[in-house]
C-alpha cells in the first residue's frame, strides 16, 4: 500500500524480469530454477476449435505443464502468397488458450512436419515445380521456407516467452536425420529461423536414436524420438551421443495411427505408464505423441511409404489410441499417465474429466442427387496429361478424358498413377487401380466405334514420410499408353470440391459417381459420429464442413461430427460415393465403429 495517497509505482515493461528457460547441464532451468517438462502434443487444426480450451484443460488436469504443437504449412498457405490464420487456422489463438489455461508451449514450425499430414505439411504447389527440391538447400526451396518463416513469426514472435507468451522452445526442423545428413541444409534452416524472429530463444532439434548424429546440430539441444518399448535403448544412445548433455525425450509415442485397408491401432497403456515413469525418474524431460490425436478433417490426411514404392494412406480418424480419443474422452491411459505424473511432482492427481455426452440422431434417405457426368466444369486441355499441381489444384479429384478410335483398346498404363482411379470407357466403369495395392496398368477393351476414355484419379493423400516427398505430384503424373503408344490430347476437368454449391441436385435416382443429399434432424447439439457403412468410398460434407474421408475397406467406418459444428432442426448432409447407388444411406451412432469391411459391397 502506499504511504500518504501517494500512487504506487508501476514498473514499465522494460523494468519488469524477462522470463527465461535455458539448458542447464542435463535438465532445464525456468526463471533460474530447475524445471522438468512434461509434455503431449495436440494440433489445432485436429481439434474443433470451439473445443480447444476444453482440451487444453484436461491437458493440464492430466498434470502437464506444457502442450507441443506443430505449425501447418499448407493450412496456413494454400496458394502462394494467400495466408490463412483465421478460425481453426488461428495458431496464435490457440496458442494464448493455452496460456491462459497455465501451459507453456514447445512449437515446432518445421516446414516439414510429417505428422501423418498431407505431404508433411508442405503446400501441394511447390510441387508444381518439378525441378524443385524439398528439404534440401535449393533456392527455390530456401526461399519459399523463408517467406513462409517471415509470416509464420509475424504471428507467433509476440507469443516468445520473451516477450510475455507462452512459448518456451522452438524445434528446429523434425526428425531431420531420418531423412538426410546436411549439416549445410539445417545452418541454412537455422539462419531462416533466426531472420523470421523464431529463434529468439531456446531452439533444439529432434531425432530417431538412430538418426541423432546425422539430424543434430552441434551448438543445440539434442532430444529424441521413439515407441513403446524403446526407452532404455533410446535414452542410452541420447546419453552417448551426448554425455553431460540435455535429457529430454520430444516425441514418445503414446499410441499409433490408422491406415486404410490395414488393421486398427491399439498399443499398451500400462507399459507406456510404466515407461514414462521410468523417463521421469530418470530426471527426463517428456513429451508424449499424442494427447489428443483428433481428426484429419478434409483432405488433409498422408501416408506412409518407407521405401518410396510403398504406399499406406492414413485414415481421417486421427484418435491415434491416444490418452484422450478421438472425441476428446479420456481413456484408460489417461488415468495412468496422471498417477505417474502425480508421483513424479508430488501433486495429487486431479480426477479424471467427466465424458462429454454423445448422441444419435435421425438421418433422411437420400432426398436428392447429382451425377458427377452432369456437373463437370469447363475442360483445360493439354496434349498430355496435367497433374493436380500444374492444374493449380491441391487436391480432391481429376477427371482425364481423351476419345478413342474404333478398336482401339488393350494394356492401359498409367504410369505414376498417383492415387487412386477408376477407369471407364464411354461412362461403364472397366475398373480401379490403387497405389497402395502397385497397380497401374487394367485391360481396356476394344470399342466397336469411336468411344471416350475417362480417368478419373482421386488424390488419396500425399507422402509425408521418407524421400518420396520430393516426387509426389498428384494426379497422372507420366505417360500414359495404350498397348505401349501414348494417349495424347487430353481434356481434364478440375474436381476441388471446395465450393459445391453449383450442384445440380434433383430427385432423380443416380449411380456411379454422385453427390447425395440427405438430412440430420439435431433436437440437441451433441457430439455423434456417422456411420458410412451404407457408402463405398468418397468424402463427406456436413453443412459446409468438410468432414473427410470414408472407405469401406476399414480400419475405421465412422466420422465424427462434434458438436459445436451442428444446429439445432436441420443439417444438410452432402455425400460424394465413387460408386453410389440407390442403397446409399447413412446413420449415426455414439462412438466410432472399427474393424474389417463390413459393409456388404466389395471393397475395391
Amino acid at each position: 500500500m502506499a504511504q500518504n495517497g501517494a500512487t504506487p509505482a508501476v514498473a514499465t515493461p522494460a523494468e519488469r524480469p524477462a522470463h527465461s528457460f535455458t539448458v542447464s547441464g542435463t535438465g532445464f532451468l525456468k526463471d533460474g530454477k530447475p524445471h522438468q517438462v512434461i509434455s503431449a502434443e495436440m494440433h489445432y487444426v485436429r481439434i474443433p476449435r470451439a473445443y480447444w480450451r476444453d482440451r487444453l484443460r484436461k491437458a493440464k488436469a492430466m498434470g502437464l505443464n506444457t502442450i507441443t504443437t506443430y505449425a501447418f504449412w499448407n493450412a496456413h498457405e494454400p496458394r502462394p502468397g494467400v495466408y490463412d490464420f483465421t478460425g481453426q487456422h488461428d495458431l496464435a489463438a490457440f496458442l494464448r488458450d493455452a496460456q491462459a489455461e497455465g501451459l507453456d508451449v514447445i512449437l515446432r514450425p518445421g516446414p516439414y512436419v510429417c505428422a501423418e499430414w498431407e505431404l508433411g505439411g508442405y503446400p501441394a504447389w511447390l510441387l508444381k515445380d518439378r525441378k524443385l527440391v524439398l528439404r534440401s538447400t535449393d533456392p527455390a526451396y530456401t526461399q519459399a521456407v523463408e517467406r513462409w518463416l517471415v509470416r509464420l513469426g509475424q504471428e507467433v514472435k509476440p507469443l516468445l516467452l520473451r516477450n510475455g507468451g507462452p512459448i518456451v522452445a522452438v524445434q528446429l526442423e523434425n526428425e531431420y536425420g531420418a531423412f538426410g545428413s546436411d549439416r549445410a541444409y539445417l545452418e541454412g534452416l537455422e539462419a531462416s529461423y533466426r531472420r523470421a524472429g523464431l529463434a529468439d530463444g531456446l531452439l533444439f532439434t529432434s531425432n530417431q536414436a538412430g538418426d541423432l548424429a546425422k539430424g543434430s546440430l552441434p551448438h543445440l539441444p539434442s532430444v529424441v524420438n521413439f515407441g513403446s518399448g524403446g526407452a532404455p535403448n533410446a535414452v542410452a544412445k541420447l546419453e552417448a551421443y551426448r554425455p553431460g548433455g540435455l535429457r529430454m525425450v520430444g516425441e514418445y509415442w503414446a499410441g499409433w495411427f490408422d491406415k486404410w485397408g490395414e488393421d486398427h491401432h491399439e498399443t499398451d497403456g500400462r507399459k507406456e505408464a510404466e515407461e514414462l515413469r521410468y523417463m521421469l525418474a530418470r530426471g527426463y524431460s517428456v513429451s508424449l505423441y499424442m494427447f489428443h490425436g483428433g481428426t484429419t478433417f478434409g483432405w488433409m490426411n498422408g501416408a506412409d511409404s518407407h521405401t518410396g514404392t510403398d504406399y499406406h494412406p492414413d485414415t481421417t480418424s486421427y484418435d491415434y489410441d491416444a490418452p484422450l480419443d478421438e472425441g476428446g474422452n479420456p481413456r484408460y491411459k489417461y488415468a495412468l499417465l496422471a498417477q505417474v505424473i502425480a508421483e513424479a511432482t508430488g501433486k495429487p492427481a486431479a480426477p479424471a474429466p467427466a465424458v462429454t455426452r454423445a448422441a444419435s440422431f435421425p438421418v433422411s434417405p437420400v432426398r436428392r442427387s447429382a451425377s458427377l457426368w452432369r456437373n463437370l466444369p469447363a475442360p483445360v486441355r493439354a496434349e498430355r496429361p496435367m497433374t493436380f499441381e500444374e492444374l493449380d489444384q491441391n487436391y480432391g479429384y481429376v477427371l482425364y478424358r481423351t476419345p478413342l478410335a474404333a478398336g482401339r483398346g488393350g494394356r492401359l498404363l498409367l504410369k505414376g498413377m498417383h492415387s487412386y482411379a477408376q477407369v471407364y470407357l464411354d461412362r461403364k466403369l472397366i475398373g480401379t487401380l490403387d497405389r497402395r495395392l502397385g497397380q497401374e496398368s487394367i485391360d481396356l477393351p476394344r470399342p466397336a466405334g469411336p468411344a471416350t476414355l475417362d480417368i478419373l484419379v482421386e488424390n488419396t493423400g500425399r507422402v509425408n514420410y521418407s524421400h518420396a516427398i520430393r516426387t509426389e505430384q498428384t494426379g497422372l503424373t507420366g505417360e500414359v499408353s495404350l498397348d505401349g503408344a501414348p494417349l495424347t490430347g487430353w481434356a481434364m476437368f478440375r474436381l476441388p470440391m471446395d465450393d459445391l454449391s453449383s450442384l445440380k441436385l434433383t430427385p432423380e435416382p443416380c449411380s456411379g459417381p454422385c453427390f447425395y443429399e440427405l438430412e440430420m434432424t439435431v433436437d440437441r447439439p451433441a457430439d455423434t459420429w456417422l456411420d458410412m457403412r451404407g457408402l463405398h468410398k468418397g468424402q463427406l460434407w456436413l453443412g459446409r464442413k468438410n468432414l473427410g474421408r470414408f472407405w469401406s475397406i476399414g480400419p475405421v467406418h465412422t466420422l465424427y461430427a462434434p458438436a459445436p459444428w451442428l444446429q439445432k432442426g436441420a443439417n444438410r448432409l452432402l455425400a460424394f460415393d465413387l460408386t453410389g447407388d440407390a442403397t446409399d444411406r447413412i446413420a449415426t451412432v455414439t462412438g466410432p465403429i472399427w474393424g474389417k469391411v463390413t459393409t456388404e459391397r466389395e471393397a475395391q
